[in-house]
């Protein structure tokens, strides 16, 4: 899909938004590699960390990245790199600024700001945390979750029409 300049005129003031990001409709993985300074993998696996980071992808599988999930890496990379926190301290801190504003009236002003946690510690010898794929889904939410049941209960409702069908044939013969 084409990106697609867009002739809105100049940007609101963001402060994570860099005055050099170009204005389109999409960006691809590589563009806001460039823009944030950041490496694919890093991207790949925060969306896998960060539900709020959901880029669109194309019918060939290619992330779509728009302007607030450039936005959204920028943010979370100030948040890891920048002011120390870990990636679940980021993650909640980014639910906490959006819950804040689902909650509160534009003319509210600025949020209160909130300390940085304390330097990461390393868990106790005894917990073991699941790895890989089964790690992911637990952290990724129930909306994903929700989706996904969503989705199989159709494809069910489908295959079970069809085995009827098939069952009306079979009795019919």
């Amino acid at each position: 899909m084409p990106s697609t300049e867009s002739d809105a005129g100049p940007s609101r003031a963001r402060p994570d938004r860099p005055k050099e990001l170009p204005r389109k409709l999409f960006y691809k993985i590589g563009s806001v590699c460039n823009i944030t300074g950041t490496q694919p993998y890093i991207l790949r696996f925060w969306e896998s960390e960060f539900p709020q980071l959901a880029p669109q992808k194309s019918r060939s599988g290619q992330r779509l990245f728009r302007e607030r999930d450039v936005e959204m890496v920028l943010r979370i990379k100030r948040l890891l790199y920048e002011e120390g926190y870990t990636i679940a301290g980021a993650r909640k801190r980014l639910e906490q600024e959006e819950a804040e504003r689902a909650g509160r009236e534009p003319s509210a002003g600025p949020a209160p700001a909130i300390e940085p946690p304390p330097a990461p510690q390393a868990p106790p010898a005894e917990e073991v945390r699941p790895a890989g794929p089964e790690r992911q889904a637990r952290e990724r939410g129930s909306a994903g979750d929700a989706r996904r049941v969503k989705e199989m209960r159709v494809t069910l409702r489908e295959v079970r029409k069809e085995l009827q069908m098939l069952l009306r044939r079979l009795n019919s013969r």
